[in-house]
């Protein structure tokens, strides 16, 4: 865990107009320890999952990134303003996770209007690629080669889905926003035990090539936690973005050494590591355009919840779901019964989304049918309280749902997808409501640092299918020419019959997405448990496959042994997601929730703390 440090406080202080604004801002809950003052790189931080108070919210991963942004909230910018500002400084002190080598899904609330907004930011394949990107010699290589290489490289959407936020809805300009995660890369962060175990996981990688090496292993040591954490090349590349614009990253002398980097990726000699190289060039950048969607939208327990559409999985999966649970009295179900019918539900939606979701620009998606009540009434009847469905399960067909209660055809079991990736939530006093997930794929993308710019590269491209996942039935999500990657991302604003908001919320994790923004959802909506312990509840997550993952807080319930008894079978995981949430309260207060325990807890702050 991480105490915003003193350089992290003085950069913050150029948005606020008293240092005092840039203490962690949130009312600590009884007992806790406070987290208004602030400490020097080494003091060990006190991160708080859950405050309440007006003004606006911010919860993410890390406590340096939501005091940037409750500095700009603070300073008078808005939701939008504040997750721009929050997602540079993750991409500081998260650079494992998310940064400008990137891409994401934005959505967002605007309380004037009253409506949902989207942007996908999601990275692009070059025009040079084909279905067979990832195939040599007639078979598939192997991912961890895929992985790291410039082979797995998009072109990036995150600086593009920045100026698209901000020209679109935000007050403050980009070089502002840029200054606290500007300063932060500059004058260093205090280096905590996530940070030291993914870069360890990392270390490998790392030292094959030596400009990740030189960067995330000083001296050629693992970085020590309570150390002070510097890029000054990250900071010199978002003192360039914020004089020059986004567009410095997509043309100039920025884009040409990503191009060259990918090309040719830049290996120590002496490694034994195979790294292809990839066919990104400089007019894939200057091609790329983020996307504005029309967001997907279910009604669900007289709510009407908002998400992200393809090329994102998540919307359409994560609303799916909710039809099919729409039928059954999750509140009054006991914790067997609720656990099996969320889990089959996940199980149906991954079925369908495998064999219908893709990028709309390359495929016909059904994304209104596989949204329609009538659908999932169709799918929800295959559900048994006595009894599991097998996977993987057929999919569906939502342009000509069933009349008879059957799965049958070919199945599309579900590909890899990267679990690395962050999220937060900002609300602005306005109303304003941002959920906004950004990644690179896997714990540290591709490896691959840009050299003297000092982010890395993802590896998005690998969330293709390298091949069909069933040779006879069409798969959506295969490689193509500037096509984008299918992404299970799925930021989720909620609002209430009048249109205002009631709450917001996502995660990251892969595929695992989907049943975390689910499973929290329905904890909140259907269980009544608080924002902060929906977030917390231990997980479950099944993805049309043979067997369902557990945490441990569930792995050692005696309802593991009621599940069973139906026929699931489980496998343990130690961690699924790491959501963060804001929630409007009756009284005009916003509470912003975080993990409490998942990736050392997460950063829940609001611009004026008020008793909870």
């Amino acid at each position: 865990m991480r105490r915003p440090t003193r350089p992290a406080v003085r950069a913050l202080s150029l948005l606020a107009a008293t240092a005092a604004v840039v203490t962690v801002g949130a009312a600590a809950p009884p007992g806790s320890a406070s987290p208004s003052s602030t400490g020097s790189a080494g003091t060990p931080p006190v991160k708080v999952p859950v405050a309440v108070g007006y003004g606006g919210a911010v919860a993410s991963v890390d406590a340096d990134a939501s005091a940037a942004g409750i500095a700009v909230l603070r300073a008078g910018g808005n939701a939008v303003d504040a997750a721009v500002a929050t997602a540079a400084a993750l991409g500081v002190t998260e650079p494992y996770s998310a940064g400008i080598g990137g891409g994401g899904y934005f959505v967002h609330y605007d309380a004037k209007s009253r409506k949902v907004h989207t942007i996908d930011g999601r990275e692009t394949a070059p025009r040079s690629a084909t279905k067979h990107l990832f195939v040599e010699n007639g078979a598939p290589i192997p991912f961890a080669e895929a992985m790291t290489s410039g082979r797995g490289v998009g072109t990036p959407g995150t600086p593009a889905t920045w100026e698209a936020a901000l020209d679109a809805w935000g007050t403050k300009p980009l070089r502002t926003l840029l200054k606290p995660a500007e300063h932060l890369a500059r004058d260093g962060f205090a280096v905590d035990a996530t940070f030291r175990a993914q870069t360890e996981g990392n270390e490998a990688r790392f030292r094959d090539f030596p400009d990740s090496s030189k960067l995330f292993l000083p001296g050629g040591q693992l970085p020590v936690v309570g150390s002070t954490f510097k890029n000054p090349d990250l900071a010199r590349t978002y003192e360039k973005l914020g004089r020059y614009g986004v567009g410095a990253l997509y043309k100039g002398d920025l884009a040409r050494d990503i191009v060259r980097t990918v090309r040719k990726p830049p290996v120590d000699p002496k490694a034994a590591r195979v790294v292809r190289s990839g066919d990104l060039t400089e007019r894939d950048l200057r091609a790329y355009g983020t996307e504005r969607r029309k967001p997907t939208k279910v009604s669900y327990r007289g709510l009407d919840v908002y998400g992200m559409s393809p090329s994102s999985s998540g919307g359409t999966s994560v609303g799916e779901a909710l039809n099919i649970l729409e039928r059954t009295n999750l509140s009054q179900a006991s914790q067997a019964k609720y656990l099996h019918r969320f889990i089959e539900a996940s199980r149906i939606a991954f079925a369908d989304r495998g064999r219908w979701v893709g990028d709309p620009a390359f495929e016909d998606v059904p994304a209104k049918g596989l949204l329609s009540q009538r659908f999932a009434d169709s799918r929800e009847c295959l559900i048994k309280d006595d009894a599991v469905l097998v996977s993987p399960l057929p999919p569906g067909d939502p342009r000509n749902p069933s009349r008879t209660c059957r799965s049958s055809g070919e199945a599309t079991p579900t590909t890899y997808e990267g679990e690395n990736t962050t999220h937060l939530t900002a609300s602005d006093k306005w109303g304003n409501v941002v959920a906004y997930t950004l990644t690179i794929e896997s714990t540290g993308g591709s490896g691959i640092t840009v050299p003297g710019r000092g982010f890395l590269l993802n590896n998005e491209l690998t969330d293709f299918s390298f091949t069909p996942a069933n040779p006879v039935v069409h798969d959506p999500n295969l490689p193509g020419p500037g096509k984008r990657p299918r992404s299970s991302i799925s930021p989720t604003i909620v609002l209430d019959r009048h249109d205002r908001p009631v709450l917001a919320l996502g995660s990251p994790g892969g595929a695992t997405i989907i049943t975390t923004v689910l499973q929290s959802l329905i904890g909140h909506l259907d269980r009544g448990l608080p924002l902060v312990e929906a977030i917390a509840a231990p997980r479950a997550s099944q993805r049309n496959s043979a067997t369902t993952d557990l945490e441990p807080g569930l792995w050692n319930s005696p309802v593991r042994g009621e599940l069973e008894a139906l026929g699931h079978v489980f496998k343990p995981n130690p961690e699924i997601g790491a959501a963060t949430g804001v929630q409007r309260l009756p009284d005009g207060r916003w509470l912003a929730a975080a993990e409490k325990v998942r990736r050392g807890g997460g950063s829940a702050m609001v611009t004026h703390p008020s008793p909870h």
